[in-house]
C-alpha cells in the first residue's frame, strides 16, 4: 500500500478509535460507575503501554531528557490529558455522546485563535469566518439536546468546553517540547504523567479496592478505552502525521464527530436530528478550513 493511502487509513482508524471513547464512557455509566472511577480504570490500564512507549522512545533519542524538560512535560500532561479528560468524563454525564464530540472538535479553532492573540496580530478573515462556522455548528448541535430536554445541559456543555479549551492550551504550548524531545517521547511521558495524576487523585479520594470491585462490564469499558481509544489511536495518528503531515491528518480526523453520532445512534440508541448532523458538518467544515491555514495547524487530534 502506498504511504499516502496508509496514512489516510491510519488517520481514519485513529479517528474511529477516539470516537469510541464517548460510547464506552456512556456504556460504563449504565452500570452505575462514577466518572472518577471510570477514568482511573482507563488510565490504570493505559499506563503500562505508555511507560513502554516512553522507554522505547528514550532509547532511540539522540539527547536525554534534562531536568528543565520535566516541568513543561508535567504541564502538558496536566492540560492535555488530565484536566481535559477529567472534565470530558464529567460532562458526558449530562450530554449526549454525539454532542460531546462535536464540541470537542472546536479545539483547532481555539488553538489558531490563541496563536493569533499571542502574536499580537488581528485574526485573519479566514480564521474569523471559520470560527463563526464552528460556533454555528455547535449551536445547532446544542439545540438538538435542548429540544429533547436534556437535564443539566448547560453544565454538561460547559464542562466539555473546558475540556476543549484545556486541550487547546496543551496544543498551543507543546511545540517547544516536541521540537526538543520529539513527539513520541512528549506524548508518552506527558500521557504517562497524566495517568499518574489521575490515579493519585483517585487514591487520595477513594479506597484503591474500589477499582477492583467494579463489575466486569465496567472493567471491560476501562480496558477497551485504554487500548482502542487511547494507545492505538495515538499510535495510528502519529503514523498518519508522519505520512500525511499534520494538516491533512487533522482534515481526515474530522470524520470523528460523524463516527460518534452514528455509533451513539447504533449502540446507545441516541437520537439524531438534521440539526445535529448539519451542526457536525459545519464544525468539520470549519476545522478543515483552519487545518489548511499556514499557521498553527493542529499537530494531533483530540483523544
Amino acid at each position: 500500500m502506498r504511504p499516502v493511502a496508509t496514512g489516510v487509513l491510519c488517520a481514519i482508524l485513529g479517528a474511529l478509535g477516539f470516537s469510541l471513547k464517548a460510547i464506552l464512557v456512556k456504556q460504563g455509566y449504565r452500570y452505575g460507575v462514577d466518572p472518577m472511577t471510570l477514568l482511573a480504570l482507563r488510565m490504570l490500564y493505559a499506563l503500562p503501554f505508555f511507560m513502554v512507549m516512553a522507554l522505547h522512545a528514550s532509547r532511540r533519542a539522540q539527547r536525554p531528557i534534562e531536568r528543565s524538560d520535566w516541568f513543561p512535560l508535567l504541564l502538558i500532561g496536566f492540560f492535555g490529558y488530565y484536566l481535559s479528560s477529567y472534565t470530558d468524563f464529567l460532562g458526558l454525564q449530562y450530554i449526549s455522546a454525539g454532542l460531546e464530540r462535536v464540541i470537542l472538535y472546536t479545539y483547532p479553532s481555539l488553538v489558531v485563535l490563541m496563536t493569533a492573540v499571542s502574536k499580537r496580530r488581528l485574526p485573519q478573515r479566514q480564521l474569523l469566518l471559520s470560527l463563526m462556522v464552528c460556533s454555528t455548528g455547535v449551536g445547532l448541535a446544542v439545540w438538538h439536546d435542548v429540544q429533547i430536554a436534556s437535564p443539566n445541559l448547560t453544565l454538561g456543555v460547559s464542562l466539555i468546553l473546558v475540556s476543549a479549551l484545556s486541550f487547546a492550551v496543551y496544543m498551543w504550548r507543546c511545540g517547544p517540547s516536541i521540537h526538543r524531545l520529539g513527539a513520541a517521547r512528549v506524548t508518552a511521558w506527558a500521557t504517562g504523567s497524566a495517568c499518574i495524576m489521575v490515579l493519585t487523585q483517585f487514591v487520595v479520594l477513594r479506597p484503591i479496592a474500589t477499582l477492583w470491585s467494579q463489575p466486569w462490564q465496567v472493567q471491560a469499558c476501562g480496558l477497551g478505552m485504554a487500548i482502542f481509544c487511547t494507545v492505538l489511536p495515538i499510535w495510528l495518528n502519529a503514523n498518519a502525521v508522519q505520512r500525511l503531515g499534520a494538516s491533512r491528518t487533522a482534515i481526515v480526523s474530522t470524520l470523528g464527530p460523524v463516527f460518534t453520532l452514528f455509533l451513539a445512534w447504533a449502540v446507545l440508541g441516541e437520537a439524531i436530528s438534521w440539526r445535529m448532523l448539519f451542526g457536525a458538518a459545519l464544525v468539520m467544515l470549519g476545522v478543515q478550513r483552519i487545518a489548511r491555514m499556514p499557521i498553527a495547524s493542529p499537530d494531533t487530534v483530540r483523544n
